[in-house]
């Protein structure tokens, strides 16, 4: 099966694209697609598209990137669940935007997680792209966690990741996969634009409580 998965599928511009490649392509686009429509099943496709993407980036010394796929299945399971069961009273998770401490919080995790993988790169890999890879990988991990929770800012970050996944991947030769970050751009887009339709409709349907009756003259 990992023969297969890793036998050239077709030739893009001179460099083979694979089946995982080319499967990776495919949930990809409609794991991205779901998500952004706020559908349970991109959790599952989602965790078949990571298997697939840790195969193709460990073949192609994006070794940053391959880890960080065991950590979106993980993520993948409690997003899952978190979004069935993480709202009220363990109803279905709803649209909510970051916090001012969460964002803080989001901001000092980022910088740590990629100054560690600079560093952990740089030093124990062959990895050509150290900054970029673990830029990317910290952009990613962190908008994962704000999907999870339904933030509707996690687009931002999926957007700022694709932005440097286009051009990194580009440069490794892996054609296929960089057209289907441009594709998770446009998607990304769409994504934030539902979201935050998402939540400016529940917003206007949330009653206004009753002020203070006037007092009495």
């Amino acid at each position: 099966m990992l023969d297969w998965l890793t036998a050239t599928a077709f030739t893009v511009l001179g460099a083979g694209t694979t089946w995982a490649e080319l499967l990776g392509f495919a949930t990809g686009v409609v794991n991205v697609w779901l998500v952004a429509r706020q559908h349970i099943a991109n959790w599952p496709i989602g965790i078949a598209n990571v298997l697939l993407l840790m195969l193709l980036f460990w073949t192609a010394g994006l070794y940053a990137d391959a880890g960080l796929q065991v950590v979106y299945v993980v993520l993948g399971v409690y997003g899952w669940w978190h979004w069935l069961f993480g709202g009220e009273r363990r109803s279905r998770l709803t649209v909510a935007r970051t916090g001012r401490r969460e964002w803080w919080a989001l901001g000092v995790a980022g910088v740590l997680l990629t100054a560690g993988l600079w560093a952990l790169l740089d030093r124990a890999t062959d990895s050509t792209v150290p900054l970029a890879d673990a830029v990317t990988t910290a952009l990613s991990l962190l908008a994962t966690y704000g999907q999870t929770r339904k933030l509707v800012e996690s687009w931002w970050l999926w957007i700022a990741a694709d932005l440097i996944y286009i051009p990194l991947y580009a440069y490794k030769g892996l054609w296929l996969t960089g057209g289907l970050y441009l594709i998770f751009l446009a998607l990304c887009v769409v994504g934030l634009r539902e979201w935050r339709a998402d939540l400016r409709r529940r917003s206007a349907a949330t009653p206004v409580p009753p002020g203070p009756a006037p007092v009495a003259a």
